[in-house]
């Protein structure tokens, strides 16, 4: 079973337009799609979530049209918005238990075993019968998943959800994420490089509503090798490298700025050949700068044709 995502446009009241003709085909397995925050991210999770209208396209779930099959899609949903309201004061076993009631699973002995089983699965076993309002916030997001997963959803929708945690807790929640995302279709929303290179076998990257680029993510690191250089640069020559070379990215390291620029050969003795990471092609896509030279978008845009 496939995401089959068709010409999907949205545009809101006070003339933002949100998605701009998107076409995806998204695969069993972890799907990363990566975005500036505003760049339609949210908006599409929330039309293929069911719970908002485009104003033109196709969204299918294997043979289910979600858009007119709304019921059907939410019977097989799974949804971890970047957001959501919990009850402070509820006991955790409690809420997921009322939870499991609402999606249907209403024999005491089976939603029993399948409330045990999803907290021990996100780790949360030890404290299911403390309140929300006492977890910290990678707990909550694992309480997210774990009523997320009730029903065993074949789609599963995680709008950012590592923004905030602390390195450990983000450590476990990608981890859990990465058990998840074996048998459905697995669609991580997200402006963190590292959680798409670490968790997920396809991309996309968009922007102000488009979808700017598609690929698996080592084919698309390996499309740049050969082609990113790197300099240290002091505050005063920045602004000369920017002039003269497509800079797509600089990070300040003890008090030096390194950056990181791309070109098919050699920009200068001052630099040195970098071995590219998703950063580099995240960042080269947004610059208008991947394309140069890749045989990886000629083949893309041969099939797409």
């Amino acid at each position: 079973m496939q995401l089959v995502i068709r010409d999907l446009s949205k545009t809101y009241p006070n003339g933002t337009q949100a998605l701009k003709n998107v076409s995806l085909t998204v695969p069993p397995g972890m799907f990363g799609l990566l975005g500036p925050n505003g760049a339609g991210k949210s908006t599409l999770m929330r039309i293929v979530a069911t719970l908002q209208e485009p104003d033109e396209g196709s969204v299918r779930l294997g043979t289910t049209d979600v858009l007119r099959e709304k019921e059907e899609v939410r019977r097989t949903l799974g949804y971890l918005p970047q957001s959501f309201g919990f009850y402070a004061r509820a006991r955790a076993d409690r809420l997921l238990e009322h939870f499991a009631l609402l999606k249907g699973i209403f024999e005491p002995g089976v939603r029993r075993d399948v409330v045990e089983s999803l907290f021990r699965q996100t780790n949360l076993w030890e404290v299911r019968r403390e309140r929300l309002g006492t977890f910290s916030g990678g707990m909550r997001q694992r309480f997210g998943v774990a009523v997320a997963l009730l029903g065993n959803p074949k789609l599963i929708i995680v709008d950012e959800p590592t923004a905030g945690l602390d390195p450990a807790e983000r450590v476990r929640f990608l981890n859990l994420l990465s058990e998840i995302g074996e048998e459905s279709v697995v669609i991580l929303s997200t402006h963190i490089v590292e959680d798409v290179e670490e968790l997920c076998s396809r991309m996309a990257i968009i922007d102000r509503g488009e979808i700017l680029f598609e690929a698996e993510p080592p084919r698309a690191i390996a499309e740049l090798r050969g082609r990113i250089w790197r300099r240290n640069v002091t505050r005063l020559e920045l602004p000369v490298v920017e002039r003269e070379q497509a800079v797509i990215s600089t990070k300040l390291l003890a008090g030096r700025t390194i950056v990181h620029v791309h070109a098919e050969t050699s920009p200068g003795a001052e630099f040195e050949p970098v071995e590219p990471d998703l950063k580099d092609v995240y960042f080269s896509v947004m610059g208008g700068h991947y394309g140069r030279g890749s045989t990886l978008q000629a083949r893309m845009a041969e099939a797409a044709s």
